[in-house]
């Protein structure tokens, strides 16, 4: 069942054309990775699904991006909603200079989620159990979040998504921080996460969107060239600009 079903999707910053005409069709509890060179649209196609682009002056966008049945790039979206249900995990962690409560808290608070202290406790040990952090941290909770390493940074990032009930988590680069070991936590994290939430992750190393995803898309100039189970992106692309790509003789 697809999620996320991009048609004719234009963005311009200014006269500039960032995104040209892209079409794609994003399935629910997968993992689908973006990957192409720098400049090619990736990010910012990430950022129209939960209208982030509407903060940069001249942005003009046009086409469909329905995510459950809403046009997210409408003018009548309900940014609010469409915010809480589609979440952004960014290239570098950004917990907030709060406790690790506070951090999880913050959002259900922002979103008018009243829950008295007891039911606040639990959603925050729920989202902390969901990204493997509650045994480390359940006797720590009024510490700084600032204090974490980078990968409890980033899982503490996620865990602030999960706790306001969104249902697909956009990753910019999320592991491009991390050493090799915390990279491959997360990786775990996000096979275990795509059981539950639709998963689209943005990256430039071509290894890890092969282990990862289960469908990749090759953007390119802000085209998208070719869309694609993994394995065939991988084994037999049909476009050879995506070829070039996959064995290095472009970008």
């Amino acid at each position: 069942m697809d999620k996320i079903i991009v048609r004719g999707l234009n963005l311009w910053y200014g006269d500039f054309p960032a995104l040209i005409n892209v079409n794609a069709d994003f399935k629910e509890k997968k993992i689908t990775a973006i990957i192409g060179p720098s400049g090619c649209g990736k990010s910012t196609m990430l950022r129209v699904f939960n209208r982030m682009n509407d903060l940069i002056e001249g942005v003009r966008v046009t086409g469909e991006v329905d995510i459950d049945g809403t046009n997210a790039v409408s003018p009548e979206a309900d940014l609010i909603y469409l915010r809480r249900k589609v979440g952004m995990v960014f290239q570098r962690p950004n917990p907030f200079p709060l406790s690790i409560y506070e951090n999880i808290a913050f959002g259900l608070k922002i979103h008018g989620i009243e829950r008295n202290a007891d039911a606040l406790a639990g959603v925050i040990e729920e989202s902390l159990r969901r990204v493997l952090l509650w045994d480390d941290l359940k006797d720590k909770l009024k510490r700084s979040a600032l204090r974490l390493s980078l990968e409890q940074k980033q899982r503490l990032c996620i865990a602030r998504l999960l706790a306001v009930k969104s249902d697909v988590l956009l990753m910019d680069e999320p592991c491009s921080t991390l050493d090799p070991q915390a990279t491959e936590r997360i990786e775990e994290l996000m096979r275990e996460l795509k059981n539950n939430y639709t998963i689209v992750v943005v990256t430039h190393n071509m290894q890890q969107a092969a282990r990862v995803s289960d469908e990749t898309g090759f953007m390119l100039l802000g085209e998208m060239v070719e869309f694609a189970a993994t394995r065939e992106i991988f084994t037999a692309p049909k476009d050879k600009r995506t070829e070039d790509y996959i064995t290095g003789r472009y970008g």
